[in-house]
């Protein structure tokens, strides 16, 4: 249910936000989804009222989420400027001993941000959460690129852009929960690894557009990308949670948002490194058409391979009910 309710987020954000640019402007997107966060934060301190009762009496470890946010932004800030910026290196080697010293200091503390150690003596919860990160890095940029494509490329408005968009989230949102429930039955790792498969190769199919690239080709392979989603996202997300003890749901819980997020920030750095190579400093516009659709296609090239092997990392986690 959690996973169908944030896929009928995905499907009326692409929606509202291109009737919001078209009739309003891209300012009022912020404004709208700020002022959501601020009702989401009084509802939770309104009726939030529960302590978790198995985190009693831990501390919070400042340490480790100052040398974990440091690493990952100069990760991703070094990736995304690689080919433009000297400086870029540095931060990428900056971010390889941050990382480092986080992992060292995991290892060290008695109550760690991030429970490395679940990862050394549990296959599924390690390979699940792997799978999780390669599915996210491979498939977030979706929208992203595709929007660029149809504004930039085919002249289509903002909101014709969202509604054909919508596709994916729709069928993500339709089959979710159908995908959660028929991983109760069949083992986890065999849905979620077709969901996998799926999302290959419509990212693979993708490689093929062009600037002639009928729409309904466009929409009926998002149906297949966002039916790959389905089938992994509410699988995978059963398989971390069963793979763990009652008492560590919440470090599962976490770890899948870490892991997503991870992938979408390494998604989104995917793309601005392909745009950087072909696009350069020439800016988003119809008059450089060939050389976006080059990186977009690079772009997909890269997620349907790493997609493809993302298929492996899922089928190694092995039955969870075993």
């Amino acid at each position: 249910l959690a996973v169908t309710a944030t896929y009928i987020g995905l499907s009326v954000g692409p929606v509202l936000g291109g009737i919001m640019c078209q009739y309003i402007s891209w300012r009022s997107i912020f404004y709208l989804t700020g002022l959501g966060g601020l009702i989401v934060i009084l509802l939770a301190m309104i009726r939030l009222k529960g302590e978790w009762a198995e985190a009693k009496g831990e501390s919070f470890d400042f340490t480790g989420s100052i040398f974990y946010m440091s690493g990952l932004v100069a990760l991703f800030y070094g990736i995304s400027m690689i080919s433009k910026a000297p400086v870029a290196k540095y931060l990428l080697a900056a971010s390889v001993v941050l990382i480092a010293c986080f992992v060292f200091l995991q290892l060290k503390v008695r109550y760690p941000l991030f429970q490395i150690r679940i990862f050394s003596h549990n296959a599924a919860f390690a390979y699940s959460n792997l799978a999780a990160m390669i599915n996210y890095s491979a498939t977030f940029a979706i929208g992203f690129i595709l929007s660029l494509y149809l504004q930039v490329v085919r002249g289509y408005g903002p909101q014709a852009t969202g509604l054909i968009i919508l596709a994916q989230p729709v069928v993500m949102a339709a089959f979710s929960s159908l995908a959660g429930t028929l991983s109760d039955r069949i083992e986890p790792r065999i849905v979620a690894s077709w969901g996998m498969g799926l999302n290959a190769l419509g990212l693979l199919i993708f490689v093929f557009l062009s600037a002639t690239t009928p729409v309904w080709m466009i929409v009926l392979n998002l149906f297949i990308v966002g039916l790959g989603f389905a089938l992994f996202s509410s699988p995978n997300t059963n398989a971390i949670m069963s793979s763990v003890e009652k008492r560590y749901y919440g470090i599962a819980s976490s770890t899948v948002a870490t892991m997503r997020m991870i992938g979408m920030a390494t998604s989104m750095a995917l793309v601005t490194v392909a745009l950087s190579l072909f696009v350069g400093e020439n800016g988003l516009s119809s008059a450089h058409s060939i050389e976006l659709l080059k990186s977009f296609k690079l772009a997909f090239l890269v997620s349907g391979v790493l997609c493809f092997f993302g298929i492996f990392a899922s089928l190694a986690r092995g039955n969870v009910r075993s």
